[in-house]
């Protein structure tokens, strides 16, 4: 098992796909995140039921807390490739009380070290909307600095919004003090 401090971090199972569903229909877990259009649960069920086996190119985890073992978010790493040393990270917390303590600092921590010490990654990179302060006060905590900004490509509420990107490389993840 994957575990840090608060969270271990598991292969997803069908039997996530209420939770699933139901962090998808939050309107605060889809705010800064790229959507699919909206799937029904039985959508959701048979997209659990089906998905392949986690690879070095494509992996996603269940956040599950430490202590009740309850299912709280999703993390993963895609499109690594061992050539490049590269795979870009998403992660969002479903559970709206776990929000802020701590609980996402720790799965990303968790999920980079296992991509530089099991997978080898010499970088990990994300996009975060500009506005999007929270994420983006956690990823700097870790150690990810600021590469690059697309400017007004993500559209939300009306508005155009700025994307960042920002990576951290082996040896640059801040561990807990």
């Amino acid at each position: 098992m994957l575990t840090g401090e608060l969270v271990r971090l598991r292969a997803l199972e069908p039997s996530d796909a209420e939770a699933l569903y139901r962090w998808n229909e939050d309107p605060e877990v889809g705010r800064w995140m790229i959507n699919e259009y909206p799937l029904s649960l039985a959508q959701v069920t048979e997209h659990c039921a089906q998905r392949r086996h986690n690879t070095y190119g494509d992996l996603s985890l269940c956040v599950e807390t430490l202590a009740e073992r309850r299912a709280i978010g999703l993390v993963s790493l895609t499109g690594a490739e061992p050539e490049s040393g590269r795979a870009d990270l998403d992660v969002y917390l479903g559970e709206a009380e776990f929000r802020g303590g701590g609980y996402g600092t720790d799965a990303v921590r968790v999920l980079c070290r296992y991509g530089f010490d099991a997978m080898r990654l010499h970088g990990i990179s994300l996009w975060v909307v500009a506005e999007n302060t929270a994420a983006y006060h956690v990823y700097r905590k870790l150690g990810f600095v600021e590469e690059g900004r697309k400017r007004e490509s993500f559209r939300r509420d009306g508005r155009w919004h700025d994307e960042i990107l920002m990576s951290v490389l082996e040896g640059e993840l801040v561990e807990p003090s």
